[in-house]
């Protein structure tokens, strides 16, 4: 009882130093409660596995923690392993000299671990150690898709492969995946298309709706209609795909008959799942499953493994799975990063030789054996390779693509080629390039400043464009005032500040503080004013409003302050009469000001100019996820704030995977 002492005593100072939560530090007092007698490795890997937990990561990989403990848990090593003059540091030294034997040993012997036996707290699977419950979402979300990776027919109709020659006889690509992606989604009941922005992953998907639709008449005896389901994980994701579907459908040369088979229309995950109030569970599982013959989840990479395991559970035994999104986007905010799993290795296009015959026999493509076969899921699942949106002159493009295989150098030497990538430098130029050559706060402030009010420059407006939206552009009619707020939310969307982090000056609460003084300094003093731009931060399905949407606060027709939504149909529908829904803020749910929000938070979103604004000092979430994901939010012009040198190289080069 005194050595468990001594560890009590560490992990207290652990969450004093902020590198254990008080939850981690509770989780080790409800292992006791269950075994008085646990030893103090068993106490130590059950506080660092709820750590892990909150970092977003399933399990503890009790090898890398042996290896590099200080890198595995997110701790700086210089800091968290110092040995100080007291007991508590002492304990910290003795942590990291345990070997992976005495790891290993302490916790086979613990009645509170198994290796899935039974109803033990944790499951240790081989270096590996879980949480029960997110154990068993890894094994229920293995197996389910294992289920679905099996054949579902063994041949195409040859006048369905007519019909995809026909769908992709424009393409000039040496290799066409797009067409590939379809031809392997018609062979099983499960298939990933993954890519980078502007890869056509809508566009494919589009396609290969309507070759399903087609091939299940034609498998037919009679008329079928399909139950087709469409889902992002957020209500932004959801709108956006919604936009996407219908604009690809306009472009798509199919029969009127199959268009309309195809939904235009996406819901959250949630939604679909049926949502249970103060609940993790949903409506809709293993007993109670959608009624679907297709699923299609957009944005998938911000699905995590509860939401995985609850969806795959939830779908009939028949029911086709498609998931997209881009596998190098961040993670989700929970733990679990389910799509870079699943897309491990996709990039090699590692088709075993049954895969190969499959595409060469109905894609008319021939790809050659790699030397390793890739997995199972590997076969069912295609990476888009040939943006349309950025080319090689694209500043945006080749930032990302540098970013993504972690080659700092090549990251850093395209900022600075301002001749060649116009849409990475801001106005104004010199101060710009000066803040590229010498980072510092003041420097990066005052640029930050400078994007921010500009309203005049037509290709790179800040939010100072919306603010003259605003008070230029006040209706004197009151059925134009829908119009009105649909320009003031759509100049709004124009450009976004991101940030890594949610604290500090360079966090969203500090630069929201800023930015609200630089644009409404006297109209600061109250909580809403008009022009103010909110995020909800919690779905509200009575209203209609989920987490990530943006609204902004404006007097309405009768003078009143409400807050403008675009409503579900708007920019989906052009026939829909009500493009705008106005909410009185005290009706709205969790809000947040949104001038600058998380890059988690943009996920499932673009806007015409992105600035990034990266703190002073590196931060385990600043990754090169982050830093892809932020930089592939801009469509037209990207700018990074660095102000402190060294930080975006450092993040290039720190990959959470």
């Amino acid at each position: 009882m005194i050595r468990q002492a001594a560890v009590i005593d560490s992990m207290q100072h652990w969450v004093a130093k902020g590198w254990l939560s008080h939850l981690n530090r509770a989780f080790v007092g409800f292992l006791l409660d269950l075994d008085p007698a646990a030893s103090d490795p068993v106490l130590w890997a059950g506080a660092l596995v709820s750590h892990q937990l909150d970092r977003g990561e399933v399990y503890l990989d009790l090898a890398k923690l042996c290896e590099q403990p200080g890198m595995t848990l997110a701790i700086p090593a210089d800091d968290a392993w110092a040995i100080e003059q007291d007991a508590a540091a002492a304990e910290l030294a003795r942590l990291k000299v345990y070997s992976l034997e005495v790891w290993q040993a302490a916790l086979s012997q613990s009645r509170l671990v198994s290796s899935g036996a039974g109803d033990t707290p944790l499951i240790l699977a081989g270096n590996r150690l879980y949480l029960r419950r997110y154990w068993r979402y890894e094994q229920i979300t293995q197996a389910c898709i294992m289920q679905r990776l099996q054949p579902a027919r063994d041949s195409l109709p040859v006048s369905l492969v007519a019909r995809l020659q026909t769908l992709f006889s424009a393409s000039s690509e040496s290799q066409d995946w797009q067409k590939i992606a379809c031809i392997l989604a018609l062979r099983a009941r499960f298939a990933i298309i993954t890519g980078g922005p502007g890869t056509g992953k809508t566009t494919t998907l589009t396609k290969l709706l309507a070759l399903l639709i087609e091939l299940a008449q034609q498998e037919s005896d009679k008329p079928k209609h399909l139950n087709i389901l469409l889902a992002a994980p957020t209500g932004k994701a959801a709108a956006r795909v919604s936009e996407s579907i219908a604009k690809a459908l306009d472009n798509l040369a199919i029969d009127d008959s199959i268009k309309q088979a195809i939904p235009r229309k996406a819901s959250t995950l949630h939604r679909l799942l049926g949502s249970r109030h103060d609940s993790r569970r949903f409506l809709h599982n293993r007993h109670n499953p959608i009624v679907a013959d297709i699923v299609i989840v957009d944005e998938a990479s911000m699905i995590d493994l509860e939401m995985m395991a609850s969806l795959l559970e939830a779908l009939p035994i028949n029911a086709q799975l498609i998931l997209l999104g881009d596998k190098d986007q961040l993670a989700s905010v929970e733990a679990g990063s389910v799509m870079g799993d699943l897309c491990r290795g996709a990039e090699h296009a590692a088709y075993v030789a049954e895969t190969l015959a499959w595409i060469a026999a109905y894609a008319g493509e021939q790809l050659k054996a790699t030397a390793a076969p890739g997995s199972a899921i590997n076969q069912q699942t295609v990476m888009l390779r040939h943006s349309h949106r950025f080319d090689a002159h694209s500043g945006i493009g080749q930032l990302a693509q540098a970013v993504n295989r972690g080659d700092a150098l090549q990251a850093q030497a395209i900022l600075i080629d301002t001749a060649q990538y116009p849409d990475l430098l801001p106005k104004p130029h010199a101060e710009y390039i000066a803040l590229r050559q010498h980072p510092s706060p003041d420097a990066a402030n005052s640029l930050l400043r400078k994007l921010v009010i500009n309203s005049g420059d037509a290709t790179r407006r800040g939010y100072g464009y919306y603010l003259a939206q605003i008070n230029n552009g006040r209706p004197d009619n009151a059925e134009r005032y829908d119009e009105w707020a649909m320009q003031v939310l759509t100049a709004f969307d124009t450009f976004q500040v991101l940030s890594a982090l949610r604290k500090g000056p360079w966090g969203v609460e500090g630069l929201n503080q800023r930015i609200e003084e630089w644009l409404f300094a006297k109209a600061k003093q109250a909580l809403w004013y008009e022009g103010r731009p909110v995020m909800i931060t919690r779905n509200d399905y009575n209203l209609g409003l989920m987490n990530g949407d943006i609204g902004i606060a404006l007097r309405d027709s009768s003078g009143k302050l409400k807050v403008a939504f675009p409503s579900a149909d708007a920019g989906i529908d052009p026939s829909a009469n009500l493009k705008i829904r106005w909410i009185s803020p005290m009706r709205l749910p969790d809000v947040e000001t949104a001038f600058a929000i998380t890059v988690h938070k943009s996920q499932g979103s673009e806007f015409n100019h992105v600035a990034l604004v990266l703190p002073e000092n590196i931060s385990p979430v600043l990754t090169r996820e982050l830093i892809y994901t932020g930089i592939t939010r801009a469509k037209q012009h990207f700018s990074l704030l660095e102000s402190s040198d060294g930080v975006f190289a450092k993040a290039i080069l720190t990959c959470r995977q």
